[in-house]
């Protein structure tokens, strides 16, 4: 059995590299694993080598969704990785504007809402997202994104500070007992007060490795999201989405799938309607996490944190109000 950090012989550069997951990391993600222990290298290249094959579990080909169990030995295939140098250091207003972000905190986990327009981790292009900055801010400690949001999305983002909590939450999230509701303004109404959508979805790659998500009721993975009606804005309604999956885009693309795309959204949604929105103040994707509710220790009792609408769309939402609609 290899040790947990044993290379095989080669040339000179770069060679192959055995890892044996420890207890710590058991439940894991494959792919977020990998992007923990490859430091440095572009999210994309870490899933191109799962897709062509070259990370094995034990041996055996890995999915990117595979979860991983202690003593599993992983191969990482040989890379050549960025110099080491002195790593990118967040400034000051950006270690500032999470300090204001914190909005919940014990020994096992943090809670931020998440400003609209940062990434919630690095890659393609983008040198520092809120973990990388956390890390900065917080050397040593064992910081991990439990789940992700959409960097035009703000709101409840919920960060682990110890692996035995990221299994916990993780285990959560696959349960359904993470309660998580967004406030999203449409541009269209609702076929009722409250619907169901559950449609598919798949996630396909284009063109500069953009992520685009559409329905695929054959291939894709099952998706459910929950609308309910908050409040008629003429033409708009505002609502309260609750996930019981969590896919990429899965609010977008099922609010478009009911013909009532997310105000402000460039990907899914009308043109039109997002040019009209610009000119009563909209700049960004109205759609924002609310609302989490989960529990910070297995028997412990369930936390609920809320972060409030943003000023900004609380202002678009005012104008729509004011508008003389007939």
């Amino acid at each position: 059995m290899r040790t947990p950090a044993q290379t095989e012989q080669g040339a000179q550069g770069p060679t192959v590299q055995w890892v044996e997951v420890s207890p710590d990391a058991a439940g894991q993600r494959i792919d977020n694993f990998l992007l923990a222990q490859l430091k440095g290298v572009p999210r994309s290249l870490v899933y191109r080598l799962l897709r062509r094959g070259e990370v094995r579990v034990n041996k055996g080909r890995a999915r990117p969704s595979q979860r991983l169990e202690a003593g599993d030995q992983v191969r990482l295939p040989p890379l050549r990785r960025p110099a080491r140098g002195e790593p990118i250091a967040p400034s000051a207003q950006l270690r500032d504007r999470l300090d204001e972000a914190l909005l919940y905190e014990d020994d096992r986990l943090l809670v931020l809402n998440k400003p609209a327009g940062l990434a919630v981790h690095g890659g393609s292009g983008i040198h520092l997202g809120v973990i990388e900055t956390l890390r900065a801010m917080r050397p040593g400690a064992e910081l991990e994104l439990v789940h992700r949001l959409d960097r035009d999305t703000s709101g409840c983002l919920l960060i682990s500070k110890r692996r035995s909590a990221l299994r916990r939450l993780h285990a959560q999230l696959r349960d359904g007992e993470v309660d998580k509701r967004y406030l999203a303004l449409l541009c269209g109404q609702l076929p009722q007060p409250q619907i169901e959508v559950a449609v598919a979805l798949s996630t396909n790659r284009v063109r500069g490795g953009e992520r685009l998500v559409r329905v695929d009721p054959l291939e894709g993975r099952p998706s459910r999201t929950w609308f309910r009606s908050r409040q008629r804005l003429g033409p708009f309604t505002l609502v309260e989405a609750k996930l019981d999956t969590g896919r990429t885009h899965q609010i977008r693309v099922h609010a478009a799938h009911l013909g009532a795309a997310v105000a402000g959204d460039p990907k899914y949604g009308d043109a039109a309607d997002n040019e009209r929105l610009k000119a009563l103040g909209l700049k960004r994707l109205f759609l924002h996490a609310a609302t989490l509710s989960f529990r910070s220790q297995e028997e412990g009792p369930l936390v609920q944190v809320r972060a409030p609408l943003p000023n900004s769309l609380a202002a678009v939402l005012n104008r729509l109000e004011e508008e003389p609609w007939t």
